[in-house]
């Protein structure tokens, strides 16, 4: 069944006004609408078919990065005074991501059809959450939409920069020990067993190292299917769990939290999003209740989204944010000074958007810093099993060869 925002490409032939052929193509959701827009143009059809697709092409996924890109051009646009439906337009149809071209093109038809923008974007819950679409219906109430755009798409940048610096932190050194974990399963399966029938031939005894190794090697061979097996098994409860259990996810980030160099990084991420995002809906002028309630989904760590709810529950029955974040025992004494400052001037998210600003760098130099420790502790560890290997398939013969002399 199609995606009730899913565009369809139609080519059509016909007559004008002027009864004169004409031809050519449009997107709409179903034929029938396709011949309804083109009879409120005044073209009477009398061939239409969908357009087919080629057949090695696929959908891209709509990325988190493609709705921070839209973000900032709509904003950009909005300020210089393109109408909202003529920026869709010009955004959908020169967008190079097909998904993102069609839903683009599908809410500006929304947005002709008289949906106000927050409507429309609340239509595809998958890629516009309820705090953006919380912000953006702010905008269009406020008169200041464009001004709000500006704030959502610096939000949506910052966020995804602190994102691809945490992942680009954890993915480099993981891969690097996967590639290690490969490379030595291949030698002790297919290069190994070459060296042990070479050794057969001295006839004599091997060093521990050595033997040790080539045990190693017949073991893998016998049981290898089972050493996949497991892996595969693994990987997959992990992501089953990871997919639908919630007491999984939060027994994994409290320990990733507690983890060192990694943990103080993932804390600090949370609390510069924290801040970002609140300092975001105070700019907006949403109240501070209603305004946590989005900000604990936008944490991205269960601990501090569930220390946010706890807030929320205290400010509901009139504490003051500073008090109610002390009890969290998870934000820092300069955040809630930093809090305190802005509940007291009424300058909240000036000096919300200062707590994120500091954290965020903050979350750079540690991920710089996390490069650079783990570079040579990678090295360390590929010499250790690469060349651990190497070393015992060679001492048989240094030891023939110290014989000999």
């Amino acid at each position: 069944m199609a995606n009730e925002t899913e565009q369809l490409d139609f080519i059509w032939e016909g007559l004008d006004k002027s009864r004169k052929k004409s031809k050519g193509e449009i997107t709409a959701k179903s034929e029938i609408l396709a011949r309804n827009e083109l009879k409120r143009q005044g073209y009477r059809v009398t061939k239409i078919r969908k357009k087919s697709k080629p057949f090695f092409t696929r959908s891209q996924k709509i990325t988190a990065s493609d709705i921070a890109i839209f973000s900032r051009q709509l904003a950009t646009m909005l300020k210089a005074g393109i109408p909202l439906v003529q920026a869709f337009d010009i955004i959908g149809k020169g967008h190079e991501n097909p998904s993102m071209q069609l839903m683009l093109l599908s809410i500006k038809t929304n947005l002709e059809n008289g949906d106000t923008l927050a409507e429309s974007l609340k239509k595809n819950p998958l890629y516009f959450d309820e705090l953006y679409c919380n912000l953006v219906d702010a905008g269009e109430n406020a008169g200041v939409l464009e001004t709000l755009l500006d704030k959502i798409a610096t939000y949506k940048e910052k966020t995804e920069s602190i994102k691809k610096k945490i992942k680009k932190a954890l993915t480099y050194p993981a891969a690097v020990i996967i590639v290690a974990f490969i490379v030595t399963t291949i030698l002790l399966l297919f290069v190994v067993p070459v060296f042990e029938d070479l050794f057969k031939s001295f006839g004599a005894d091997l060093p521990i190292f050595t033997r040790l190794v080539v045990d190693m090697s017949k073991t893998l061979k016998q049981i290898w299917w089972l050493i996949l097996g497991i892996i595969i098994a693994a990987v997959y409860i992990f992501i089953y769990f990871k997919r639908r259990s919630r007491p999984f996810n939060r027994f994994l980030d409290k320990t990733l939290l507690k983890v060192p160099v990694i943990g103080a990084i993932l804390n600090k991420s949370a609390i510069a999003r924290f801040a970002r995002t609140l300092s975001t809906l105070s700019a907006a002028g949403i109240p501070l209740v209603n305004a946590l309630n989005s900000v604990s989904g936008a944490c991205g760590n269960i601990m501090y989204s569930e220390a946010v709810l706890k807030m929320r529950e205290e400010v509901a029955t009139g504490q003051r944010l500073q008090f109610a974040m002390l009890q969290t025992m998870l934000f820092p004494h300069m955040v809630q000074q930093m809090i305190a400052i802005g509940e007291e001037s009424g300058s909240m998210d000036a000096m919300l958007a200062k707590v994120a600003d500091f954290y965020e760098e903050e979350v750079d130099n540690l991920v710089d810093n996390l490069s650079s420790l783990m570079e040579p502790m990678i090295m360390v560890v590929l010499g250790v099993l690469i060349g651990g290997l190497v070393i015992a398939m060679y001492l048989p013969i240094f030891k023939m060869g110290a014989a000999i002399n």
